[in-house]
């Protein structure tokens, strides 16, 4: 397995160039890319993902492990994304949360429960199925949010400064949290931050970027 390659990415606005890149990140392994608010940090993550918004030009090639993904729609590149709010759907419990994730060949209401209830196990969430999202603390939402990523069973794992709305002890431990169960899955990971503590927390490679990048 090869990991996430990054092979001459670049993005623009107009005619102001955002960023240019190449990175490889391997299995189990995290990229940082470092820079202030506007560097473009979050629309890297967007090209990799395929949700680039269309004001944005952008070349360069995706690869995950040998498989170039750059042209695939989105919903084919398997991204698990992570954001600052863990953006639940409050009509669902947290299980049905979870539940949404699961691939489709995972059948029928009872046996896609039976699989939620383990994932919220796995973070530490046992009992938590029947609650509704609104009733968690912010950990808890993160938790869940980690724990439907990890059902899709994605290809790699885009870290949009998650943990950035979190109180510092909290932070520490889903931090923790998140890339334990990254390592253990060897899933890629790229976290963009504006944070020295994420960075140093991630270890691997850190990229920084700038406004004038």
């Amino acid at each position: 397995m090869n990991g996430l390659t990054l092979d001459a990415i670049t993005i623009a606005l107009g005619q102001r160039l955002l960023l240019a890149i190449s990175a490889r990140v391997a299995p189990g392994e995290k990229l940082t890319v470092m820079g202030p608010s506007g560097s473009g940090k979050s629309t890297l993550l967007a090209y990799i993902g395929g949700f680039l918004a269309p004001e944005f030009s952008a070349s360069g090639r995706v690869f995950s492990d040998e498989t170039e993904i750059t042209n695939l729609p989105a919903e084919d590149r398997h991204a698990g994304l992570l954001f600052q709010d863990p953006l639940l759907f409050p009509h669902m419990s947290v299980a049905g949360n979870v539940a949404f994730a699961l691939p489709a060949n995972i059948k029928g209401r009872a046996a896609r429960l039976e699989h939620a209830q383990m994932a919220l196990a796995d973070v530490d969430l046992a009992d938590f199925g029947a609650r509704d999202p609104a009733t968690l603390s912010g950990g808890q939402k993160a938790r869940v949010a980690l724990a439907r990523t990890l059902v899709s069973h994605p290809r790699m794992m885009l870290l949009d400064e998650p943990f950035s709305k979190l109180d510092a002890g909290l932070r520490a431990q889903i931090r923790e949290l998140v890339f334990a169960k990254a390592r253990a899955a060897m899933l890629p990971v790229i976290l963009v931050t504006h944070d020295e503590a994420d960075a140093e927390a991630a270890g691997g490679q850190v990229v920084t970027i700038g406004e004038d990048a």
